[in-house]
């Protein structure tokens, strides 16, 4: 079965097994609401389902309690680890809507065709995505994913195109 990353642990927080998580899920009010089935994938002890028993904001974090893992010694483990979804839990987007891991890798071409990168991350600000162009021998490209900006993304082909605002590269 293939698995998705939502969760990275960087680390514990307090001694009640609280875990202190980035995110990397598009839904992360879904991904990690009581009651939520995950997989917890570490280097040593590989793959394991886990259930979400509390959520909270911590600063950029989110504080997640897994059902029990009660003390920070049963959670010490798993810094470092992953928490992840199956590919059967994942949900088919409406048209013009993409997971993270659909969008990493594909080339970007402007209107133009002329070939900018590869987009090698994605950056969630809030109002909108900026999706991290890495282009060779420049600065990575930073673009907004916004309608004004992305005009196609065909995800057959492997290939985004976008207009260029001014002031964007």
């Amino acid at each position: 079965m293939k698995y998705f990353d939502v969760a990275t642990i960087v680390k514990t927080h307090g001694i009640k097994g609280e875990l202190q998580v980035l995110s990397v899920t598009d839904f992360p009010e879904e991904r990690f609401q009581p009651g939520s089935q995950l997989f917890l994938t570490t280097a040593n002890a590989g793959s394991q389902p886990v259930e979400v028993e509390s959520v909270r904001p911590h600063k950029q974090f989110l504080l997640i309690k897994l059902k029990n893992y009660d003390n920070i010694n049963d959670v010490l483990p798993f810094v470092k680890g992953k928490l992840q979804v199956s590919e059967d839990q994942q949900e088919s987007l409406p048209a013009g809507q993409y997971y993270y891991r659909q969008i990493v890798g594909l080339d970007v071409a402007d209107i133009a065709g002329q070939h900018l990168g590869k987009v090698k991350e994605i950056m969630p600000t809030g109002a909108n995505d900026v999706w991290v162009v890495e282009r060779t021998g420049q600065q990575d490209l930073l673009l907004p994913a916004i309608p004004d900006v992305v005009k196609k993304v065909d995800l057959d082909k492997g290939t985004i195109t976008v207009e260029l605002m001014e002031g964007l590269e």
